[in-house]
């Protein structure tokens, strides 16, 4: 497999996530980062899949348009969580946090990273989608959660890797999806571009 760091084409990360970074960095591809300033409200009656690839697109061209960028690569992503076809982004408030984890609660629900890479003349667009399960859970439980300030700045109002952790008794699908980065598939997109020719990316 061609190993993407290797190559002579910088890669940049559309992203001001710090679990993007974290992740990418440990999977050993070299990058830098630079956040895209896109809206981020799903479209009437657009669908979960339709929505985060179309935003992991958006901060990739977004990124990609600048200047700095002619000769980059540029890695877009968005995560979103989904239950009963409802998408359920970041939440804006305590008490909206504590709706959408009474949504999660004893369920499976979806989660869907949208992932896209995008060259001088080449975009690549993919999605995973990770199903996970949840414990029931009591109204202390859930206020207690957010009392520490963890559900706010994540999709659906929880972090698998956090606190969460022991809400959920089985996932099936990629773990790093529920992070926000499934690096299988980055690492599938960067390598076949990775195996381009030159004039081609």
């Amino acid at each position: 497999m061609t190993i993407y760091s290797q190559a002579s084409i910088p890669l940049v990360l559309a992203s001001a996530s710090p679990r993007r970074r974290e992740l990418l960095a440990q999977a050993g591809f070299a990058f830098r980062i630079e956040a895209a300033d896109i809206p981020e409200d799903p479209l009437p009656g657009e669908d979960p899949i339709a929505y985060v690839t179309r935003l992991a697109r958006g901060k990739a061209e977004a990124v990609r348009s600048r200047p700095a960028n002619a000769s980059a690569v540029v890695l877009g992503a968005d995560t979103t969580v989904v239950i009963d076809g409802q998408i359920l982004g970041k939440p804006e408030s305590a008490a909206d946090a504590a709706r959408m984890l009474r949504l999660l609660s004893g369920r499976t629900h979806q989660v869907i990273t949208g992932v896209s890479v995008v060259s001088a003349a080449q975009i690549l667009t993919a999605a995973e989608v990770t199903a996970v399960q949840f414990h029931s859970l009591s109204d202390e439980e859930i206020a207690a959660y957010i009392a520490t300030g963890e559900p706010m700045d994540k999709a659906g109002a929880y972090a698998i890797q956090g606190r969460a952790a022991c809400w959920i008794p089985r996932i099936h699908g990629c773990y790093f999806n529920v992070v926000g980065l499934p690096l299988a598939l980055v690492s599938n997109l960067l390598s076949t571009l990775a195996r381009l020719p030159a004039g081609q990316l």
